[in-house]
């Protein structure tokens, strides 16, 4: 089952500089190449792997909700954001107060989501939401996220990503467990995936074990002809 993980992904109408990323997606230097040569690109301003926010607002947003009390602040972690509009749209649209914080391992994509919507003047919908962008790996959340801090995680396609390269199943497996170390008890952890349940919950199971942690799958629908996936892990 192992060698699914190293299939290539499947993308609809994808450039050929998209595929070129598909064997080395965990190295930061070939995503900082891919957005530099999109940063004046209409596209770029929202480009998203695999779907954008309207597929999981429902989800994300119950996921929100059953955080208490209902006006605590949650803090969210959009993880490896790159250009996508997901983690600001968790900031626009929540109506509970939410701390946004997105980070990647390109400070290219980084740097032109901050001038993005600096200029954008979007504002929250509650007043007291605050969203920032970071440059940091996934491996090292443990350098601005204490222990149990987080109420929310979201992962689109960064795992993926990492479990499909070359050198990056390894570095998955400590991305997960920074991410199950960062978790408040209460908290979820959001890996949206093209990755059939069998395989990815296996893996799940696998790197997990001996932590007391649950996992729920569930079908997000099927998107450009590819069926994707939310797997909900919670400490």
């Amino acid at each position: 089952m192992a060698s699914k993980f190293l299939r290539p992904l499947v993308f609809r109408r994808a450039s050929s500089a998209i595929m070129d990323l598909l064997e080395n997606m965990g190295k930061k230097e070939n995503w900082d190449r891919f957005y530099e040569k999109r940063r004046d690109s209409e596209q770029l301003k929202h480009f998203e792997w695999f779907f954008g926010f309207d597929a999981v607002h429902n989800l994300i947003l119950s996921c929100l909700r059953s955080q208490s009390p209902p006006e605590s602040l949650r803090l969210v972690l959009d993880l490896g954001c790159g250009t996508s509009a997901l983690g600001p749209s968790i900031y626009q649209h929540s109506p509970w107060p939410v701390q946004v914080t997105c980070v990647d391992i390109s400070p290219v994509a980084v740097r032109l989501m901050q001038e993005h919507w600096k200029s954008s003047r979007v504002q929250g919908k509650h007043p007291s939401s605050s969203l920032c962008f970071l440059e940091m790996d996934g491996a090292e959340l443990h350098n601005l996220f204490g222990l149990r801090s987080l109420d929310m995680i979201v992962d689109k396609g960064t795992m993926d990503s990492l479990l499909r390269s070359r050198e990056g199943p390894a570095k998955a497996e400590k991305v997960f467990k920074q991410c199950l170390r960062a978790l408040c008890p209460s908290g979820s952890l959001l890996q949206f995936s093209d990755e059939d349940p069998d395989v990815r919950l296996l893996w799940l199971e696998q790197h997990s074990r001996g932590l007391k942690t649950g996992v729920q799958v569930q079908e997000v629908g099927v998107i450009g002809g590819v069926c994707y996936y939310c797997y909900l892990i919670s400490p």
